[in-house]
Formats: structure tokens, sequence, C-alpha cells
């Protein structure tokens, strides 16, 4: 955030200059100000979001594939089960 906000406020006085040539440099400072501003939220936003659904995701595999379950498909017992079995 201290990078995105640095780069905006060093883009402020070309978005608001006056003068010679400041009409073709005014467009390039709004539109370095906005594309900061819009990613910054993006990244604020997004960031979060995807590293819940990857936690999701994490969990629900760790769900499915654990060997219990695996074994259980299989029609086999898990180890702990087929060790008391044998005794």
């Amino acid at each position: 955030m201290m990078t995105t906000f640095a780069a905006l406020f060093g883009a402020v006085p070309i978005a608001f200059s006056t003068g010679g040539g400041a009409e073709l440099r005014q467009p390039l400072g709004v539109a370095i100000i906005g594309g900061l501003l819009v990613s910054q939220w993006l990244t604020l936003y997004t960031t979060p979001v995807i590293y819940l659904y990857v936690e999701r995701l994490s969990r629900w595999l760790g769900r499915a594939y654990r060997p219990s379950r695996v074994a259980e498909a299989l029609g086999a017992g898990t180890p702990a089960e087929e060790r008391q079995a044998a005794e």
C-alpha cells in the first residue's frame, strides 16, 4: 500500500498541472491514478478471497483422500483395524 500511495501521490502533480503542455500530460496522470486505485482495490479484495478458496479446496481434497477413506473405497479396513483383526 505504501508503494501504491507513493506512486499515486507522485502522479498528482501530473494530473492537476497547468501550464505549457499540461493538456498532453494530464490524461497520463489521470490514467496512472485510476489504474493504481483500481489495481490496489482489486489486490486487497481478491487476495483474501483466493486464499479462502485455496484453503477450502485443500480441506476438501484432504477429506477426499484420507487413507481410511481410500481403504474403505477399496474394501479394506484401515491399518489399525487390520492389526486388530489379525490379533
